[in-house]
């Protein structure tokens, strides 16, 4: 091919380019587009999935971000106790993909500052004042859930869906810390000074329970004491009298015979008991 020739044929060609690539749009993946013609019918309700679309130069394609997008604040609220706070707040959310037509009629693109903004600062201070400040940190998940069901209530009908809602972070003034570092200071003295009440009453109890328990033992030895001189005394009793029946006068005259080693008796003239003389082996004779 000729130099002239080739040369026309890219000074057609390139027209031809600029017509097609002006006369269609892409729609990337995670949107959605929305076909505009002025001159005819205005804004389709049907909405385009992502791919390329032809369309006559004086139209247009609008695209709307279908997919989840996270949003962070930074609001100060007072809590339950009016104490000022500052709440970090993320809430992460998207445009239903069927319903962009909608969104287009009543706020645009900026559905978010306009429509979703406003509510999110209003629910977050509306939490948080139900909260003592002291509570806030742990009970953080707790707070986020109640938040993002307060938003999923007011976006109804608005064509947004809300998927969650947390505080990432929670700041306190300086003087808030050192109140709460002056509160925490006294509770732990008054858990100390409850811990020792609770250990004086316990060794005081213990010391009731084992005075008792010596005052039990020695009751009992005493009482294990008397009975013991009861009953010996009472053996000696019985025992005595025992041998003060048998011990007659005949018995005693009797024993005194019968022992091998009297040598000698003598019986006074007035007295019915002997008198026994043992002179020992010196006087024999």
């Amino acid at each position: 091919m000729k130099p002239s020739a080739l040369f026309r044929t890219i000074v057609g060609v390139i027209p031809i380019l600029l017509l097609i690539s002006g006369c269609g749009r892409t729609v990337d993946p995670g949107k959605r587009g929305l076909r505009w013609s002025p001159l005819t019918g205005g804004l389709m309700k049907e909405p385009l999935r992502d791919g390329f679309y032809f369309r006559a130069p004086w139209n247009d394609v609008y695209e709307y971000d279908v997919r989840y997008q996270s949003f962070t604040e930074k609001i100060d609220a007072l809590t339950a106790d009016d104490l000022s706070v500052t709440v970090h707040a993320a809430i992460t959310m998207r445009p239903i993909a069927d319903d962009i037509y909608f969104i287009a009629q009543e706020v645009g693109h900026n559905w978010y500052p306009q429509l979703v903004r406003p509510q999110f600062l209003s629910a977050v201070r509306g939490v948080v004042a139900q909260y003592a400040m002291i509570s806030l940190p742990e009970r953080s998940s707790e707070i986020g859930n109640k938040i993002e069901a307060v938003m999923v209530e007011s976006l109804k009908g608005r064509h947004l869906e809300v998927y969650s809602v947390a505080l990432s972070e929670i700041e306190f003034s300086k003087v808030v810390l050192k109140s709460i570092e002056q509160k925490q200071s006294k509770e732990q003295e008054k858990e100390q000074k409850e811990f020792e009440v609770v250990i004086a009453q316990r060794d005081a109890e213990i010391a009731r329970i084992r005075a008792k328990g010596e005052g039990d033992a020695l009751q009992i030895r005493a009482e294990g004491e008397s009975e013991s001189l009861r009953i010996r005394a009472k053996g000696q009793s019985q025992a005595q009298e025992i041998i003060t029946k048998t011990l007659t006068q005949d018995y005693l005259k009797y024993k005194l015979y019968e022992n091998p080693n009297t040598k000698t008796i003598i019986v006074p003239e007035r007295s019915t008991v002997p008198i026994i003389v043992n002179p020992g082996p010196d006087h024999s004779r």
